[in-house]
């Protein structure tokens, strides 16, 4: 008999067997019935609770197969983002309202998830801008993977002067007197951007806690119930894992994660994965949290970083060897593993290697990788296929779509990745974000990309034959991803004995008008049968959350990704600007009212700067 009924929903199942219901019965943890109404309902009893989902869409929990939900929940709370706002104007009013409630020594920090091209003003701000607003608190800025830009006070906290060298491929901007300007660029190596961020305050342990469940409650939001967390840097096992494990241990994670580990030091890639292949056995752990092998970072001479505003690095001689080395030894140990590999040239060098080895220690099944792939051929799709590997998706194009154009051309960005054509092969493929630095975290921006083959700055990439139906990117993103875990057997689909997961919308993904993806939410999370997330008429039904840690964290006052609905821009521009413009004397809810036509582009509508002032 059922735990939990939903009913009154429009149920996507995306199983061929019945591909659509009314309404779904979970026990246990798992599915128990999904069909029509008086078949499920047979299956209550006097304690089942009953929830009418009203006419709305219901569809299996998204599940992010490349993210970074580990480090990101560690600093989530100290985070001002910037993903999805409209403007520039009012990224600026948040980043002035954030330096004014964060006490010393504190950072203020906007850590990637956006792009200049989704602002209307197409562009970054100026450090004499972030200086002007900020000259006493410190301001760290990342766009990307490219560049970081630093105030001055941010300058004097890490200690960078005229004497500090610029590290191996990264450049610190200086004026003419040989002083750091504050805008550090990755050539095209992250490292120093990176590097800088891990000089800032960070918070203790209690609050790490509290921060990663605040994380999880806004990835549940937007209905992602599953992630698979690709390592990172400055990401150590097992030390860094020690919050997520003391989670796990409280029954809190309300996202299930399946988790790859990432080589730390250069030069000792292979002596990492021998300690750790001591540690942990093969997917180590249960269906909420589990070890999944290891990457994206497998050796550092492999990593072609995908800043498309510098040229495509050559990968060095000796990278080959390495690779073999840690490649061998993880057959060995039957662990999976994957890479990161932005560029053709560079899989045609990895995937030499992985043929080599599986000749000798037989791949045999093993679940591997190529993540990103945004360039791949045609030939080396085929040659995935052959070993048995798959290949990870992120919508990374959908934030640097206009520089690739730039440097190599409309007719190279056509097929960025080729999704058409892996799926045409026969290759398992799975969609994800790869936040939360170079992209956002938001699943339904990357579900608009692959339906519309659009930029967030609007720029049309694909023609129709690398576009995908709503149904297909919904796929990868639910039975796709699940095979990047080994779990294609559990989860992705709604059909009896699958894991209780779902996610009810706000807005029909298959029926609303192509701009209007990004901005969809789910007003009910349940996972393992559990509900982890409600929203409007379902807020009662989830569980509360203490506020968000520290006190005058970004968090408190504007939330996570900021969605483009008149009701979500007009208490976020409230809380930046106030209610009312202390230069201009207009009420700001009206003033962002005003292009209701154009719910996108409508923040910063008339041109308000009042972040300047």
């Amino acid at each position: 008999m059922a735990d939990l009924i939903l009913r009154n929903a429009r149920i996507t199942t995306l199983d061929a067997a019945q591909p659509s219901a009314s309404a779904i019965a979970f026990a246990d943890g798992r599915i128990l019935a999904v069909g029509d109404e008086a078949h499920v309902m047979a299956r209550a009893r006097d304690t089942t609770r009953i929830i009418d989902a009203g006419g709305r869409r219901l569809i299996p929990g998204l599940n992010d197969s490349h993210t970074h939900l580990i480090r990101g929940g560690l600093n989530y709370t100290l985070e001002l983002r910037w993903d999805g706002v409209r403007s520039l104007a009012d990224a600026m009013a948040m980043l002035k309202t954030q330096v004014d409630r964060t006490p010393a020594p504190q950072w203020v920090r906007v850590v990637g998830g956006f792009s200049e091209h989704q602002f209307a003003e197409k562009r970054l701000p100026t450090l004499e801008e972030i200086n002007a607003l900020a000259p006493d608190t410190p301001v760290f800025l990342l766009h990307l993977y490219d560049r970081a830009l630093l105030n001055r006070a941010a300058l004097r906290a890490v200690g960078y002067t005229k004497d500090t060298p610029d590290p191996p491929g990264g450049q610190i901007q200086r004026d003419k007197a040989g002083n750091p300007t504050g805008l550090l660029l990755a050539k095209p190596n992250a490292l120093i951007l990176y590097a800088t961020l891990a000089m800032g305050p960070k918070l203790p342990a209690e609050y790490q806690l509290n921060s990663t469940r605040h994380f999880m409650r806004e990835l549940n939001r937007l209905g992602i119930t599953s992630v698979i967390d690709a390592g990172g840097g400055f990401q150590n096992y097992p030390e860094d894992y020690e919050i997520i494990q003391k989670l796990h241990a409280d029954d809190e994670l309300t996202v299930r994660i399946a988790y790859n580990l990432f080589t730390q030091k250069k030069g000792q890639e292979l002596a990492d994965f021998q300690r750790w292949s001591g540690m942990l056995s093969p997917r180590q752990g249960d269906d909420m949290l589990r070890h999944n092998g290891a990457g994206e970072m497998l050796v550092f001479s492999a990593a072609d970083f995908e800043d498309f505003r510098e040229p495509r690095p050559e990968l060095p001689a000796d990278m080959e060897g390495e690779l073999d080395d840690v490649v061998r030894l993880l057959a060995e140990k039957r662990w999976p593993f994957r890479i990161h590999a932005t560029y053709d040239e560079s899989i045609t060098r990895v995937l030499d290697v992985y043929e080599r080895v599986n000749r000798e220690v037989p791949f045999d099944g093993l679940h591997w990788i190529i993540d990103h792939a945004e360039t791949i051929s045609p030939r080396n799709i085929d040659r995935v296929r052959a070993l048995g590997g798959g290949i990870a998706i992120q919508h990374r194009m959908a934030f640097q779509g206009e520089l690739f154009a730039e440097r190599y051309g409309s007719d190279a960005l056509k097929h960025t990745p080729p999704v058409r054509r892996m799926l045409q092969a026969g290759v398992p493929v799975g969609a994800g974000t790869d936040a939360t630095r170079v992209a956002s975290y938001n699943p339904w921006v990357a579900l608009y990309w692959l339906v519309s083959g659009r930029t967030l700055g609007g720029l049309r990439m694909y023609g129709d034959d690398n576009r995908l139906e709503r149904e297909e990117a919904l796929a990868l993103w639910t039975r796709g991803s699940a095979w990047f875990s080994s779990e294609q057997d559990h989860k992705g689909r709604l059909a009896p004995g699958q894991f209780a997961d779902v996610s009810l919308l706000s807005a029909d993904f298959f029926s609303v008008p192509e701009a209007d993806i990004p901005d969809i939410t789910s007003v009910l999370t349940v996972v393992g049968g559990r509900i982890v997330h409600g929203d409007g008429p379902y807020t009662p039904l989830a569980p509360t959350l203490p506020s968000p840690m520290p006190d005058w964290s970004p968090v408190n006052r504007f939330g996570g990704y900021q969605g483009g609905t008149l009701a979500q821009a007009t208490a976020a521009i409230s809380h930046a600007h106030g209610k009312h413009c202390q230069v201009h004397e207009h009420g700001h809810a009206a003033h962002h009212a005003t292009p209701t036509h154009d719910l996108r582009n409508f923040w910063g509508a008339m041109g308000c700067s009042c972040f300047a002032f």
